[in-house]
């Protein structure tokens, strides 16, 4: 055998190598599909950083594609019938465009139970959710839950400082606990996803909505919105849970080193660190709306604490509603509470 025979050999051997280990990696490539564009805080300080520790945690075997904005198709109220069908492999999605589907984890939407403290809200799920929240994810493996920084008010063009200057007006909503503290707040309220939120607010289709401040940058809500308002002390009128979840059945085809690439990278730390991300952004948000010359109101604690009252209604009607299917919500809201109160940061 010649000298280049031999060379020849050994390059083909390696490129086959390689090949076949590049075929590998492919066993593990997963398809993580979310509503938000890839310019949004929720897509490049949390998605990204998460599915590149995934990637890393498993020495380089597994893959995260992320497609932003719907870009495999869909409406974001479809993202969990997407993941549940094995359409997509993983999903970030709002719990609450699917109303209905998550009744115990509304609970830490609710306004009294959620106040101001997302690190304490995203720790509280993580404590109740093999013991409370698990079994509503059927056909899914939760990465994990987390709240965003909460319900803030944003108007076109009315500032608002009592529950009484919301009466008549139209509202976005986020979900079903939204449209209650609106409906008691005498609103009326109109629910669509967030990217449909700019055109709604420019167009006057809406008065204002329920949003956090991190929210502001990505859809430029500083262009749309007067008035920005929030509680004493970050008081906010609840907030939104959120989930990532992975197709069940893809999870369970897994081999274990896999499974615990994707467990080691979604721990209680993480469920902690996502609350710091949104936090962070929510400071960022309001930052460039004052920049923006725009009006950031926070409540005074005697307001808040009218708003506070106003919407005691709320977690009765929803204990009431969960009741109705054989939930235990006082009790949910008592434990959420107390979990709360154990891992609160402020």
């Amino acid at each position: 055998m010649t000298r280049y025979t031999g060379l020849a050999g050994l390059a083909l051997g390696l490129a086959a190598t390689l090949a076949a280990g590049a075929a590998a990696a492919q066993d593990y490539t997963f398809k993580l599909h979310h509503m938000l564009s890839a310019k949004s805080p929720a897509h490049t300080q949390m998605l990204e950083p998460w599915a590149k520790q995934v990637e890393a945690n498993s020495g380089g075997k597994v893959k995260i594609e992320l497609f932003p904005s719907m870009s495999l198709g869909g409406k974001p109220p479809e993202l969990v019938q997407q993941a549940r069908d094995g359409v997509v492999d993983i999903i970030w999605t709002v719990n609450g465009y699917t109303p209905g589907l998550f009744p115990r984890t509304e609970v830490f939407e609710l306004p009294g139970v959620y106040k101001n403290d997302i690190a304490a809200a995203n720790l509280a799920m993580h404590d109740m959710f093999e013991s409370d929240l698990a079994e509503e994810y059927k056909g899914l493996e939760v990465m994990w839950l987390h709240v965003h920084a909460g319900q803030a008010i944003m108007m076109v063009d009315k500032e608002v400082r009592s529950p009484a200057d919301l009466e008549g007006l139209k509202m976005r909503i986020p979900s079903r606990t939204g449209a209650w503290v609106l409906e008691t707040l005498g609103a009326a309220p109109l629910a669509m996803p967030v990217p449909e939120v700019p055109s709604a607010l420019s167009k006057k289709v809406v008065d204002g909505t329920l949003l956090p401040w991190e929210i502001i940058a990505p859809l430029k809500l500083q262009n749309q919105v007067k008035h920005f308002i929030e509680g004493h002390e970050q008081t906010r009128l609840g907030t939104t849970t959120f989930q990532v979840s992975m197709n069940k059945a893809r999870w369970d085809g897994l081999p274990a080193d896999i499974q615990k690439a994707f467990k080691d990278a979604s721990g209680k730390d993480w469920w902690a660190e996502v609350a710091k991300i949104w936090r962070k952004g929510d400071d960022f948000g309001i930052k460039l709306a004052e920049k923006a010359g725009r009006n950031h109101v926070t409540l005074t604690e005697a307001e808040t604490d009218a708003f506070m009252v106003a919407l005691e209604p709320v977690i009765e009607r929803w204990v009431a509603q969960v009741g109705a299917t054989g939930i235990d919500g006082q009790a949910l809201v008592d434990k959420a509470r107390a979990l709360i109160a154990e891992n609160a940061t402020k």
